[in-house]
């Protein structure tokens, strides 16, 4: 039903795990293969692309349904349905920044600093031109195949470069003097693709399916038993996402308690809990958490 096509690249491996651990396993006969698929009613076709050409093959009808940044999106201005964010990037859950960087040494502080004629590279032409010309400024941009960083400052005076963190922007002898678009992961439909009911219905499916597993990373399920006397202890304890579950026990020999609560902490949270009174405490791993 869906074809579908995921970025290659930096967002490769994390796309990847998200899949797999969403039931939704790629599979191809190799890491440089562009080919894949996925055992799912929904997914007939699977393509491993550049994330900054997957907007233009959406939009041209080449595939239903598609992972890149909001970034690629607006750079190629391409007419696309989002089904949804997902909050995930390279390596951390933060969205990435599209940001204009000056030397350090340069003195400059601010985007009206800059002349007319400032030389800007970038692998942002498009949103570069827009930016510049919103500040009223007359820019040359250059194209940058990469290493852009490297170009200040005898090629360029400015780059216009993405960012996760802004280590490896500090770490070149840059300073960030702006942040031009702060752009997360989605899942962007082709509109004639999302205008077909049935299609939107599996976007939507496989959307829950992603969303609800990113929701689950970083927490855990907590269950617990506690006497009737201590219950209100061990409830002020519990940093629940939402109120606990709490059940009276056969018997009245007291309550079960169940709750969603993050990982971190987890080590001392346990001790705190014993220590109030709480008995019979189980941890388990979630794989999905769907709201």
């Amino acid at each position: 039903m869906l074809r579908l096509v995921l970025p290659k690249g930096s967002l490769e491996k994390s796309t990847f795990d998200l899949f797999s651990a969403a039931d939704l396993s790629i599979v191809r006969s190799s890491e440089v293969d562009y080919r894949a698929t996925i055992k799912d009613p929904r997914i007939t076709d699977v393509r491993i692309l550049r994330p900054q050409e997957i907007p233009t093959y959406l939009e041209d009808g080449l595939f239903d349904l598609g992972i890149t940044g909001r970034d690629w999106v607006e750079e190629t201005e391409s007419n696309l349905v989002s089904i949804g964010q997902l909050h995930y990037s390279k390596a951390t859950t933060n969205p990435i920044r599209v940001v204009l960087a000056v030397s350090e040494r340069s003195g400059i502080t601010s985007v009206s600093d800059l002349k007319d004629g400032v030389r800007v590279s970038t692998e942002y032409p498009t949103l570069t031109k827009k930016y510049f010309e919103k500040n009223g400024i007359k820019a040359n941009v250059f194209l940058s195949y990469g290493a852009t960083e490297a170009k200040i400052p005898d090629i360029a005076d400015a780059v216009v470069e993405i960012t996760e963190t802004g280590r490896a922007i500090r770490a070149a002898g840059l300073r960030i003097i702006d942040t031009i678009l702060t752009s997360h992961t989605e899942l962007l439909a082709n509109p004639e693709a999302a205008n077909d009911p049935e299609k939107l219905h599996a976007m939507k499916q496989i959307f829950t399916l992603l969303s609800g597993t990113l929701t689950a990373r970083g927490k855990v399920l907590l269950k617990l038993n506690v006497s009737a006397d201590d219950l209100e202890k061990v409830i002020a304890l519990i940093p629940s996402m939402k109120a606990p579950t709490v059940s009276e026990l056969h018997g009245h020999a007291g309550y079960a308690v169940e709750t969603v609560v993050a990982r971190e902490g987890i080590n001392t949270l346990i001790p705190e809990l014993k220590d109030a009174g709480a008995t019979g405490i189980l941890e388990l791993p979630l794989s999905k958490i769907i709201e």
